[in-house]
């Protein structure tokens, strides 16, 4: 069973900028009811349509499949409006890889990293950027943010 384990964070400085590779992501939601969600991506110039499910915590069912690009977009135009937008920095740090996202549109003015981990009890050396953890928070999952912008979030606390 294929499964995604994963820790996420809010980055609290901007230590973590650097030169790292960075690639745009824009993506949608066919579904995203309950505890499962299918999600379009368009990742710089490849498209993925993932499956995912609930497990716990930082675990997650994920199945994913490379699809034609032009299928991709097509697809991306069936899901909520605004898609989410982000531009993701890979950030190797003593053999993890860390992915801090950038939102754009919408979601602009949040910046999340996270680590994808081989176990749910791996221990994870957490940079001096890196904030509070949101892995069980649903507010930031992507799925969440695509109908509750966070622009949105502020006007709501207003």
């Amino acid at each position: 069973m294929p499964l995604e384990i994963e820790r996420k964070f809010l980055v609290r400085n901007e230590g973590w900028r650097g030169s790292w590779r960075a690639q745009p992501i824009r993506q949608g939601y066919l579904s995203s009811a309950d505890a499962t969600t299918v999600r379009i991506r368009i990742l710089g110039a490849r498209a993925f349509l993932t499956v995912k499910g609930e497990c716990g915590g930082a675990v997650r069912l994920e199945y994913e499949y490379e699809v034609p690009v032009a299928h991709g977009e097509e697809m991306l135009r069936l899901c909520r409006r605004p898609p989410i937008e982000k531009l993701r920095h890979d950030i190797p740090i003593d053999g993890q890889l860390w992915q801090v996202d950038e939102f754009r549109g919408a979601n602009a003015g949040l910046v999340m990293a996270e680590a994808e981990l081989s176990d749910p009890r791996q221990p994870l050396a957490l940079p001096p950027w890196i904030g509070l953890e949101v892995t069980e928070d649903v507010r930031y999952r992507n799925s969440y943010l695509a109908r509750h912008p966070f622009a949105s979030w502020r006007t709501e606390a207003a």
